[in-house]
């Protein structure tokens, strides 16, 4: 049986923002390869309401097509209207008023089989008002924040909540992930562990000194891929540079909070041993991380970022905070540490590692588990035991 699929994702790649949700697209591309599955994606895109939607920051989510083929995928980007500042409580509702139609006009040409949505928030509730309208199953996968701070926000955690009650099954990003679901009282018979992928042809082992040459890097180099936001704790790893001299430290990511980094580099005397790589594409990522010593992400909560498995195929080891899948990923000390929340601590565990490099090779072997072949048989299974129970 091929089954027909309605992927539903607020985070997907698109011409203006390339980085965005590339982990999604990727997963979607590999259930799209399979002979068993039909995939359409639905990627809304969340513009404000007039006249904040004038803003020039808008004109190229404006300007997207509604309809174009995606890498081997067919996507559909319906526009939702936001509301600044408050827009999260309100976005289930427009969402789903600006997509219904599509979805219903869609699923009467071809009736899809079973909806897949990519977090649990807006798209579980979402997820969970298209399954009413067209009496078909729904997944919703759970990946961090949007468990980690919607489903605790006193606004939208009924919706998340409700989500989870009345979906067919649910995945998780890791065991620790799947745990703190239950702790919320979802109930853990229902949650699959579903890991995430990475290209070991394209994130793969290069000579770090040849990789250094390449880039014009010198010295000890330690890297952190993240959107620069607080939870992420790149202000921890600027405070770890007094007590590491000799090394420089690269922050691939953008976001508001760069301001604030950058004030804080130049009262600690730090600022020339900083560099803002800005929003690097994602093929471009290898190279980087193929020239950096370490690779560190101590962040307030995470699932199971894909930073840290691409940094291991690469053959870099990681310093990270015990959150979200660390100990799942984590399974040999040539992977790298698990440190606490300090910058001391974590100037230590950098320190370590410069001091007494792992081979490459060893640390790699750590992400030859998280395959995008492993990641897609997984779905596949998933979402065919859930069409099928639904049939039963």
């Amino acid at each position: 049986m091929t089954l027909n699929v309605l992927t539903l994702s607020t985070l997907f790649p698109d011409m203006s923002r390339p980085n965005f949700g590339v982990f999604v697209e990727r997963q979607a591309r590999e259930l799209a390869s399979r002979p068993q599955a039909d995939v359409t994606v639905i990627a809304p895109v969340g513009i404000p309401i007039w006249p904040f939607s004038l803003a020039p920051g808008y004109a190229a989510l404006r300007a997207l097509p509604r309809k174009e083929r995606w890498r081997e995928v067919t996507v559909y980007r319906p526009v939702f209207r936001t509301i600044p500042k408050i827009g999260g409580r309100t976005n289930v509702g427009a969402m789903t008023r600006a997509i219904l139609p599509l979805v219903r006009r869609l699923h009467a040409q071809r009736p899809f089989d079973v909806i897949d949505a990519s977090f649990f928030f807006p798209d579980g509730p979402v997820a969970r008002r298209l399954s009413k309208a067209l009496g078909i199953p729904y997944s919703v996968k759970a990946r961090g924040a949007d468990i980690h701070h919607w489903g605790t926000q006193p606004a939208t955690r009924k919706l998340v909540r409700q989500a989870a009650d009345d979906a067919a099954g649910l995945l998780a990003v890791s065991d620790a992930m799947r745990r703190s679901m239950a702790r919320m009282g979802i109930d853990a018979d229902k949650i699959r562990v579903h890991y995430t992928g990475v290209d070991l042809d394209t994130f793969e082992l290069t000579d770090r000194q040849a990789a250094k040459a390449a880039l014009d890097f010198n010295g000890p180099v330690v890297l952190s891929v993240g959107a620069l936001i607080p939870r992420k704790g790149q202000d921890l790893l600027v405070r770890a540079l007094p007590h590491l001299p000799d090394v420089t430290l690269l922050l691939a990511g953008q976001g508001q909070y760069r301001r604030t980094l950058e004030t804080l580099a130049q009262e600690l005397g730090v600022e020339r041993r900083i560099g803002f790589l800005g929003s690097v594409p994602h093929h471009k990522l290898p190279r980087i991380f193929a020239a950096a010593d370490v690779m560190a992400l101590v962040s307030e909560s995470e699932g199971l970022a894909n930073a840290w498995v691409e940094s291991l195929a690469c053959g870099t080891p990681i310093v990270i905070s015990d959150v979200g899948g660390a100990r799942e990923l984590l399974d040999r000390a040539e992977a790298g540490r698990i440190v606490e929340r300090d910058p001391e601590a974590i100037a230590a565990a950098i320190r370590a590692i410069l001091d007494n490099p792992p081979a490459q090779a060893a640390v790699r072997e750590s992400a030859l588990r998280f395959t995008w072949q492993a990641n897609g048989d997984a779905l596949l299974a998933h979402l065919h035991s859930i069409a099928a129970s639904d049939d039963s």
